[in-house]
């Protein structure tokens, strides 16, 4: 019989009140050692909230926090072995790039060539071999953030947290650095947890995503398992867009009593003027062209299709369609 590993982190009926609030209304986690997690959730959902719980900032209400096996619930920050990324770096600007990845080293009076040597090494690893002499306003704000990285991981912690850092990049950058997140945590194989509201982050990066609804946990599972079959109407709407039907709709539409979800790329769309609905808008989207159904069960449908034609949509606003689909696509929730 083979040992069950010790998660990472344990999260175990974990509540934090303030004052007649409760952020978080009682969460049970476990996240394993090595694994890339996200916590995705709208604003006031309790995510952030859980993040400073694990790292210390916050003391739960009730409920534990446990890392490695260990309880640390009443333990200081500095007393945890995890690290914490920030969205604003909170670099010291007077610091050159390779002092502020040394700094917390020489808090722990890490002496002087070991220190430099690990700074050395912890700049590599984010791909800034070289830029150790630049101050942080010298550098790109994707250079920043990665700089920041090298900072937390210079300490070697057992759990990186981070908490939106990419939120203040632009799109593009965003991206970039989205991939060069997960080529690091592959590298290091240390656990991150990274906290976001941005649904294509958490889905891109993760390994498992927790996905946050009023302080509690509405589902937690694999990128696919959340996109493909969401346990809520709250996380089929949160995370992509989804169609969701249910009572006298449901009944007429696909023939089923409750409520079910399917997602707008599911549903293909051809003009037919016996169809079960008319075009109400056609908004065009670069790759995609989106178009938004009114159906004659009573409901609206949104249907996502590629742009392989030049952009030319299928069927013009005001057009009768009709919409179908598998039935395998059809999520109950």
């Amino acid at each position: 019989m083979t040992d069950t590993p010790t998660p990472a982190i344990r999260l175990t009926g974990l509540r934090k009140s303030f004052g007649a609030v409760e952020a978080v209304a009682g969460v049970d986690l476990e996240i394993a050692d090595g694994e890339f997690f996200s916590m995705l959730g709208p604003s006031g959902s309790g995510k952030t909230t859980v993040l400073r719980m694990v790292a210390g900032f916050e003391l739960p209400t009730a409920g534990t926090v446990e890392l490695g096996g260990r309880d640390v619930t009443r333990l200081a920050p500095f007393e945890r072995d995890v690290n914490t990324v920030f969205q604003d770096y909170a670099l010291f600007p007077h610091l050159s790039v390779l002092e502020n990845v040394e700094y917390g080293l020489k808090v722990r009076k890490v002496g002087r060539r070991e220190r430099r040597e690990r700074a050395e090494r912890a700049l590599a690893s984010v791909r800034l071999e070289g830029f150790g002499g630049r101050k942080p306003s010298a550098m790109s704000g994707g250079q920043r953030q990665r700089v920041a990285l090298a900072r937390a991981l210079v300490n070697r912690p057992k759990v990186l947290l981070l908490d939106e850092p990419l939120g203040a990049l632009d799109r593009k950058l965003r991206e970039q650095m989205q991939v060069e997140l997960e080529a690091i945590q592959r590298e290091v194989g240390i656990t991150f947890v990274f906290v976001t509201h941005d649904q294509d982050e958490a889905l891109t990066m993760s390994d498992r995503v927790a996905v946050f609804e009023a302080g509690r946990i509405a589902q937690v599972g694999t990128p696919e398992e959340i996109y493909e079959r969401p346990a809520t109407s709250f996380v089929a709407g949160f995370v992509g867009t989804s169609n969701v039907f249910t009572g006298d709709v449901a009944k007429a539409l696909l023939r089923r009593e409750g409520t079910f979800s399917i997602r707008p790329e599911k549903l293909d769309l051809a003009a037919d003027d016996d169809g079960n609905g008319v075009v109400a808008e056609v908004v065009y989207a670069g790759p995609i062209t989106r178009y938004v159904v009114d159906l004659d069960a009573g409901a609206r449908a949104v249907v996502v299709a590629q742009n392989r034609h030049n952009g030319t949509p299928l069927v013009a606003r005001g057009h009768r369609v009709l919409l179908s689909w598998h039935d395998d696509h059809i999520v109950e929730i």
